[in-house]
């Protein structure tokens, strides 16, 4: 499918405490991308639908062991299978709002994961390689001596190569340009961007670099942000401000910025990004690299990518 249309969906709940929680959440979260698909119908069909980072379970608590005792999932569970059934009955693919993981290959360790889930499944999983530290306790998979997972993959599907990268991970162009060298025609962005670095000035970081990583690297973004009240998800105040950018740095579409459940959507034109990439001569940036920075090495060194 080379034309369709993008959805990014900002949630305001309050913040969970146990991981009991995370099935009404999820309710929430397939009814609204069954809102968003029949709503839109008339206009266009919604195939790739996208959710905030922490859209299932902050890291509310402190320290690392308080959350694996209290929040963390394996991953794939119950939650991801709902996505699935949803994803299959609409005959689209969700970029889920983040996990927070646990896996038994890395004891001690929680990772914060999201999942692009279609049809057929989960297609591919991203844990985020830069936690907003010191606030954020989880693991960076960079970090872990042996990890041998590809820490920005991308995934080939009947809707193009869709690469995902989590809130701060786009303060580093560096990680943005592995998911573009790997083939990312769509970079998504699952983030809780919080005040006062989201979409107004003077300090309006979140749409300056969505706008900023679509242009440098010839590709659509669709970014949702987390669009909580400040009673809802403490101590930050959350300024959603959701936004679907083209690959020239056009913004087709952002949701006000405020707190508060909203959707926009816009279109994802494959057809006429592969011919532009084919077509210029300038503003290449992709085909215009120089050898030293063809190359964007995992942060050990290994895995370089091309």
């Amino acid at each position: 499918m080379d034309r369709y249309l993008a959805a990014a969906i900002q949630i305001d709940m309050q913040s969970p405490k146990s991981r009991a929680e995370i099935g009404l959440r999820v309710q929430k979260m397939l009814a609204m991308v069954e809102q968003c698909a029949v709503g839109y119908r008339p206009l266009g069909d919604v195939k790739l639908v996208v959710f905030p980072e922490f859209a299932h379970t902050p890291p509310v608590y402190a320290e690392k062991a308080d959350l694996i005792k209290h929040l963390a999932v394996s991953l794939p569970n119950e939650h991801t299978e709902a996505y699935q059934r949803k994803a299959r009955e609409l005959d689209l693919y969700i970029q889920t709002g983040t996990f927070l993981e646990v896996d038994p290959a890395w004891p001690g360790h929680v990772f914060n994961t999201t999942c692009l889930i279609g049809p057929e499944g989960i297609i591919a999983s991203y844990r985020k390689v830069y936690p907003w530290l010191p606030w954020e306790v989880h693991t960076s998979p960079a970090d872990l001596p042996g990890y041998d997972r590809p820490l920005f993959p991308v995934a080939d599907t009947p809707i193009g190569k869709l690469g995902v990268a989590i809130c701060y991970d786009w303060l580093f162009p560096e990680a943005i340009r592995s998911l573009a060298l790997n083939g990312a025609e769509v970079l998504i962005r699952v983030s809780a961007y919080m005040d006062p670095w989201g979409a107004t000035a003077p300090m309006d970081w979140w749409t300056v670099v969505n706008r900023c990583r679509a242009l440098e690297n010839t590709a659509y973004v669709v970014a949702c942000n987390q669009g909580a009240a400040q009673g809802n998800y403490p101590p930050f105040s959350w300024p959603g401000g959701s936004m679907i950018v083209d690959f020239d740095g056009r913004i087709l579409s952002q949701a006000d910025p405020g707190p508060g459940d909203k959707i926009v959507v816009s279109t994802i034109d494959l057809a006429l990004l592969r011919h532009e990439r084919q077509r210029r001569q300038m503003h290449r940036m992709l085909e215009h690299l120089k050898p030293c920075h063809r190359q964007i090495p995992d942060p050990d060194g290994s895995h370089p990518r091309r």
